[in-house]
């Protein structure tokens, strides 16, 4: 599995992995919530997405949305993976990231959806895992 590209039903595995993980669809898109509340989900770009990357090239390939605790943390997150973490206008001020799926390693994609669900999850519920 090392060396492979991540796909969403990698990121759909690890999601189901933790407890009390639901999913559905948001906007059309696969997406994962626990207790109600979604902490990752495909997330393509739109046209207005695109159009707003200019002359840049806007990356290519699945993408995942994941969600982090606050601002601070996406800016922690942004820094500590630039090549894989990336943001969009459409997020500015959203506690929330977008993951390249072919260049992230599975290491990190697990990391990352924890995460995610950490910021999403009852408080009670993510000690009782972190206990774990």
């Amino acid at each position: 599995m090392a060396g492979m590209v991540a796909t969403i039903d990698d990121a759909a595995r690890l999601a189901f992995g933790l407890p009390q993980v639901t999913e559905g669809l948001k906007f059309g898109h696969r997406t994962w919530y626990v207790a109600g509340k979604s902490f990752a989900w495909e997330r393509p770009l739109s046209k207005a997405d695109i159009k707003r990357f200019g002359p840049a090239t806007p990356p290519d390939g699945p993408l995942l949305a994941v969600s982090v605790a606050d601002l601070g943390e996406k800016e922690a997150v942004l820094q500590a993976h630039p090549d894989v973490v990336f943001s969009i206008t459409h997020f500015d001020g959203y506690a929330a990231v977008l993951v390249k799926l072919n260049k992230v390693g599975k290491r990190v994609l697990k990391e990352l959806v924890l995460d995610a669900w950490l910021a999403a999850a009852p408080p009670a519920l993510a000690e009782e895992y972190l206990k774990r």
